[in-house]
């Protein structure tokens, strides 16, 4: 199997949203979860009221018993990264641990390029992944 033909069945499995889509799920009590690492977001912002899990932790924020994060148990997770790549697999893996979660069509990049809400990235240098939201 190739990296094309294995990215192309994880982006079939989970349900995409434009980033004006994603805005409206997170009004809606859904969660926007930045999977990017800290250098992005002190250099290119972030989006209010998402939390900040870096891919590295991911599975164990949303899916273990001893080191979830709470704040993201039992809500509709939509993951954002730079370009909207790394969270294919990333949402395919959580959907394989049995969460509803997506992922934003572009990342951040396409947040940003339809005008919607970005701030500065905050310091926190307590457990990666177990900060405030944005």
């Amino acid at each position: 199997m190739s990296l094309n033909e294995l990215f192309d069945g994880a982006r079939s499995r989970i349900r995409r949203y434009t980033p004006t889509e994603a805005h409206a799920a997170m009004q809606a009590g859904a969660v926007i979860v930045d999977i990017r690492e800290r250098f992005s977001r002190e250099h290119d912002g972030v989006i209010p009221g998402a939390y900040h899990v870096p891919r590295t932790v991911l599975e164990w924020r949303v899916a273990s018993d001893e080191y979830r994060n709470p704040a993201l148990q039992d809500k509709r997770l939509i993951l954002v990264c730079d370009h909207g790549f790394s969270t294919v697999f990333a949402a395919s893996m959580l959907i394989d641990l049995g969460f509803d979660v997506g992922d934003v069509i572009g990342g951040f990049e396409a947040w940003k390029a339809d005008g919607l809400e970005t701030g500065i990235a905050r310091p926190y240098d307590g457990l990666p992944g177990n900060g405030p939201p944005d």
